[in-house]
């Protein structure tokens, strides 16, 4: 059996920081893995939808209608700024206030819409690692292939989270932190311009 180089491409991909690394890693310091996990699901999960939906040529039908994408653009890049200022408020320490929670499952999933690295890797792997299947056999194959791997990476990255918050307990070291993922996050917000 041959090793499909797809799963090497998903995998450099998706383990490099972007905004699901940057907010799974923060939320694992701030809430502890197990709190994450839906949050983590719903990356996996929203990740596998969206990559799928390219083997069915969607990223090229949203490439073709520039306002749309235009549209679309602005809303993910004000989605991306207003979640690192939720973060960047955060630097109070890693006990979340009563208010404060963790992404829900459907948060994580929608979230992948507007994630543009996502559909920057999902669009180059449909198009480049592409095999000559059906659509669906291919929607299939990307979304699988993107859903299995990613949730072992979201689970790599809130683990890693968690044990960040025994290394911050001291104050300044938290706020400075969460100020960093805040900022990398906010800069996350430019990618969807490029």
């Amino acid at each position: 059996m041959n090793f499909d180089p797809l799963y090497a491409f998903v995998f450099a991909g998706l383990f490099s920081p972007g905004p699901n690394v940057i907010l799974l890693t923060a939320s694992g310091a701030r809430f502890g893995f197990r709190r994450t996990l839906p949050h983590v699901l719903g990356v996996a999960a929203g990740v596998g939808i969206t990559s799928a939906l390219t083997g069915f040529g969607v990223g090229a039908v949203l490439l073709s209608l520039p306002a749309l994408t235009f549209a679309l653009k602005i809303i993910a890049a004000a989605w991306i700024l207003w979640m690192a200022w939720k973060l960047f408020r955060s630097t109070r320490g890693p006990q979340a206030e009563g208010r404060d929670r963790p992404f829900t499952f459907i948060e994580a999933v929608l979230f992948q819409w507007v994630n543009p690295k996502i559909w920057v890797i999902a669009m180059a792997a449909s198009s480049g690692y592409a095999i000559g299947l059906t659509p669906v056999q291919e929607a299939l194959r990307l979304g699988t292939a993107f859903s299995g791997i990613n949730l072992f990476v979201c689970l790599f990255w809130t683990f890693a989270g968690s044990l960040l918050t025994a290394l911050l307990a001291e104050p300044r070291l938290w706020r400075a932190f969460m100020s960093v993922m805040a900022l990398a996050l906010a800069a996350s917000a430019a990618m969807v311009f490029l």
